[in-house]
């Protein structure tokens, strides 16, 4: 089917860039991309972050949330001695 198409122009950018890459047509490469777009098979499964070890920790985190908690109200009571 002959039809005309309007692309942005970051689209272009990124079918030349996959014609480039590729060494497939234009024709390829829009009905490629409009082909997995629609079936979905763009889509990526299961993201995974990655995790890093950052070694032991300079200060003791078994009271973390305790301390957490006494920052926070101390922060609460500067504020509302500021109001007065």
């Amino acid at each position: 089917m002959r039809t005309t198409l309007t692309i942005d122009p970051d689209v272009r950018l990124l079918l030349e860039r996959r014609m480039n890459e590729r060494g497939l047509s234009f024709k390829e490469v829009v009905n490629g991309a409009l082909r997995d777009g629609l079936l979905g098979a763009g889509e990526k499964g299961v993201f995974h972050t990655p995790t890093f070890a950052l070694g032991e920790p300079l200060v003791p985190l078994d009271k973390a949330l305790a301390l957490a908690g006494e920052l926070e109200d101390e922060e609460l009571q500067r504020r509302l001695a500021a109001r007065k």
